[in-house]
């Protein structure tokens, strides 16, 4: 059964629905739903353990994103299928976050002081550091084009997990995409939490700087206000490191997207692409920061 014959068949819907394609999905297929009582967005997507993606984890960490005010309220529940109230509002893009890099960090400061007390049952853990070496399993089982890249990644891999520095544990998004964020005109919501789990704020800061691509001095400023304090060589450090991991995982990610995944209109390869050029870039700026060690 299709998607969208899946979400018409939902008991939840009262009287007649119109049912309208969302685009712009990397990984899921999502309507929004119009019925006698309101609109809703529906999403569906199956458990995608090769992205340590499971969806009844992703429905728990929802419901508590909507209980910390930071999106909207999960009304109905299927096995891969989650319905939340439609909120009128318009997507980021990077040029947004860069404009607006204050509000945006506001949510993502409010992820890590109340999302974790409000999470029940299982919990997801998020270190990109097994996430890369993980992938790195899946392109050689898949005998990928990029398998002779794999030791040199992982050597790198190696080297900028050493450059972490210790840090509380936090419950964090860890899909810091610009279209993640969304403005009603009088807020901001943080939607699409299919990787949130415990790990160190670290992640989400560097992920949001590179897949906004931050400048430097925005960078600098984030961590300022997020520690609260000017930051020292070894949390500069760790951040550039970190941001240089994020980008890689986001172009493996792309990679293994195109081994097992299939989303009408999306172009993995070209994806990988894209993030495979920040992740040289970044590695570059990494190495002429901190040298090669």
């Amino acid at each position: 059964m299709s998607a969208e014959a899946r979400v018409r068949e939902l008991p939840f819907w009262k009287g007649p629905i119109d049912l309208v394609p969302l685009k712009g999905g990397v990984s899921n297929a999502s309507f929004t739903v119009q019925d006698s009582t309101g609109k809703y967005v529906a999403r569906v997507g199956a458990d995608y353990p090769f992205h340590h993606v499971f969806r009844e984890a992703e429905v728990i960490t929802s419901q508590a994103a909507f209980e910390a005010g930071l999106s909207p309220e999960v009304v109905y529940t299927a096995p891969g299928i989650m319905v939340v109230r439609f909120i009128e509002a318009r997507t980021y893009t990077e040029a947004d976050v860069r404009a607006h890099p204050d509000e945006c960090l506001d949510m993502v400061i409010r992820c890590h002081l109340e999302m974790g007390k409000r999470i029940s049952g299982q919990a997801n853990i998020f270190w990109v550091f097994h996430v890369l070496r993980d992938y790195a399993h899946t392109i050689k089982a898949a005998k990928h084009r990029h398998v002779p890249d794999i030791p040199r990644w992982m050597a790198e891999v190696e080297r900028l997990e050493k450059a972490q520095v210790p840090l509380p544990i936090i419950f964090g998004h860890h899909d810091l995409l610009p279209t993640n964020f969304m403005d009603d005109g009088t807020r901001l919501w943080l939607i699409d939490w299919e990787y949130g789990g415990f790990g160190t704020a670290m992640f989400d800061l560097a992920n949001i700087a590179s897949n906004n691509q931050l400048t430097e001095k925005a960078e600098c400023e984030m961590l300022e206000d997020y520690f609260e304090r000017p930051p020292d060589e070894a949390l500069l450090r760790s951040f550039y490191a970190m941001k240089t991991a994020s980008a890689l995982r986001e172009a493996v990610w792309g990679m293994v997207s195109e081994i097992h995944l299939a989303a009408p209109g999306v172009d993995y390869v070209a994806y990988a692409r894209e993030y495979l050029t920040r992740y040289e870039r970044m590695l570059a700026d990494y190495n002429s920061k901190f040298g090669l060690t």
